[in-house]
C-alpha cells in the first residue's frame, strides 16, 4: 500500500512540478520580464532605494491595515524557511553545484513574478465586514477577471489551504523538531532515548505560541514578523559570511563549480552520483520556488493588507522580497557549503546535517549545531505565521 502511495504521490508531484508549475513560472516570467522592459534589472538601485532604503524609516498604518514594512516581513516571514537553508543544500546535493545557477536565474525571472502578484493584490484587493484590506489571488481573479472566472479563485483558496498544511506548517514542523533533535544530541547523546517525549512537548509549545499570535490577527502577525524577520536574518548573514571569509581562497573556486557545472553536471561531483542536466535544472528551479514562492500568489496576500500609496510601490517589494530570500540567504548558504570544504553526499536527500557541518569548520560541532537548530527554528516558526 505505502509503495502505491508513494508511486502515485511521486507521479502527480512530478507531473505538478516539471511539466506545469515550472515552465508556466519561466514562460511568464519571461514574459513579465519583456513586457516591462527588464525593470528588475535596469531599475534595480531604485527599487532597493524604495525597499530596503525605507524600511527603518518610521512607518504608521491606517485602522485595519499593515505598514508596507510589515507586510513585506509577513510575506518574508513565509518565504525565508527551510527552504532556504535544507532546501538550498538538497539542490546541491541532488543537482549538483549546477543546482545553483537555475536557482539564481528563476529567483531573477520570479521576481518580475512576484512584483505582478503584489501589483495586483493590491489594485484588486476590498474591505471586509470590519473594514480591514483583503486580498490576493482570489480576489484579483474574481474583480480582475470578472464572475465568470470566480471559480479560479474557489480553486486556488483550496489548494493554497492544503499548500498550507504541506509547505506552510508539516515541513516546517518537521525541520524544527529534527534541528532540536540533532543539537540535544550534540550535547546529551543519551537524550535520543525520551525523543518522542521532547517532539510532543515541542509540538505543544509550537501550538500555542502560533495560536497567540493567530489570534491577535494580520496585524499582531506583521507585528511579530516585523521584529522577528530582520533580526533572523542578520544573524545568519553573520554566521555565513563568517564561514566564507575564513574559507575564502575557495570563494573564486566555489563560483567556478557553480557556472561549470551548470551545463555539465558530471564535471564535478555528479558523475559518481549520475546526476544529469534535467535534474540540475530541475532541483534548481524547485528549491528557489519553494524559497521564494514566486507563482504561488502565497506572498500577495500578506501584501492585500498594506497602507501604501499604489499598486507598484508594493510591488517593488515582491523583486525584494525574491532578491532577499533567494539571491542573497539562498546564496549565502551555498557558498557557506561549498566554500568549507565539507564532503557533499551528491544523491543523497540531506537534513541540515550538511550546513552545520559547514558551520563546524569554523564554530565547533556544538555551536554550530545550536545555531542552525536556533535559526531553523526562527526561519520554520516565522513561516508557520506567515502561511497562516
Amino acid at each position: 500500500m505505502n509503495a502505491i502511495v508513494s508511486f502515485i504521490t511521486g507521479t502527480l508531484n512530478t507531473v505538478a512540478w516539471l511539466y506545469i508549475f515550472l515552465p508556466c513560472t519561466i514562460i511568464f516570467g519571461l514574459y513579465l520580464t519583456i513586457r516591462n522592459r527588464g525593470l528588475q534589472f535596469t531599475k534595480f538601485g531604485y527599487v532597493m532605494k524604495n525597499t530596503l532604503g525605507k524600511m527603518f524609516q518610521k512607518q504608521e498604518a491606517g485602522e485595519g491595515a499593515v505598514t508596507p514594512m510589515q507586510a513585506v516581513s509577513t510575506a518574508l516571514a513565509a518565504t525565508v524557511g527551510t527552504g532556504n537553508i535544507v532546501g538550498t543544500s538538497q539542490a546541491i546535493a541532488l543537482g549538483g553545484y549546477g543546482a545553483i545557477f537555475w536557482l539564481w536565474l528563476a529567483a531573477l525571472l520570479g521576481m518580475m513574478v512576484k512584483y505582478s502578484e503584489v501589483l495586483l493584490a493590491i489594485k484588486y484587493r476590498e474591505r471586509d465586514a470590519r473594514g480591514d484590506w483583503v486580498g490576493g489571488p482570489m480576489y484579483y481573479v474574481k474583480n480582475g477577471l470578472g464572475k465568470g472566472w470566480q471559480w479560479v479563485g474557489i480553486l486556488f483558496c483550496i489548494f493554497a489551504a492544503i499548500a498550507a498544511f504541506g509547505i506552510g506548517n508539516m515541513s516546517q514542523v518537521n525541520s524544527i523538531v529534527g534541528s532540536i533533535n540533532n543539537a540535544v544530541d550534540a550535547f546529551i547523546p543519551s537524550a535520543a532515548a525520551e525523543r518522542g517525549t521532547l517532539n510532543l512537548i515541542l509540538g505543544i509549545v509550537l501550538a500555542v505560541l502560533v495560536g497567540v499570535i493567530l489570534f491577535g490577527g494580520i496585524k499582531r502577525i506583521g507585528a511579530v514578523a516585523e521584529k522577528l524577520v530582520p533580526a533572523m536574518a542578520l544573524l545568519y548573514i553573520v554566521f555565513g559570511l563568517t564561514v566564507i571569509v575564513v574559507h575564502a581562497g575557495n570563494i573564486i573556486p566555489a563560483f567556478g563549480k557553480i557556472f561549470s557545472t551548470a551545463f555539465n553536471p558530471q564535471a564535478i561531483g555528479g558523475a559518481a552520483a549520475g546526476i544529469v542536466l534535467k535534474e540540475t535544472i530541475v532541483w534548481g528551479l524547485r528549491r528557489s520556488a519553494f524559497s521564494n514562492e514566486a507563482g504561488l500568489g502565497s506572498a500577495a496576500i500578506a501584501h492585500s493588507a498594506a497602507d501604501t500609496p499604489g499598486p507598484v510601490q508594493q510591488g517593488m517589494y515582491g523583486i525584494f522580497e525574491c532578491f532577499a530570500d533567494t539571491i542573497v540567504i539562498c546564496s549565502l548558504t551555498a557558498l557557506t557549503i561549498i566554500c568549507s570544504g565539507v564532503e557533499i553526499p551528491f544523491g543523497v536527500k540531506p537534513g541540515s546535517e550538511l550546513i552545520t557541518a559547514a558551520f563546524a569548520t569554523v564554530f565547533g560541532d556544538k555551536i554550530a549545531s545550536t545555531f542552525v537548530a536556533v535559526a531553523l527554528t526562527l526561519f520554520a516558526f516565522t513561516t508557520i505565521l506567515g502561511w497562516s
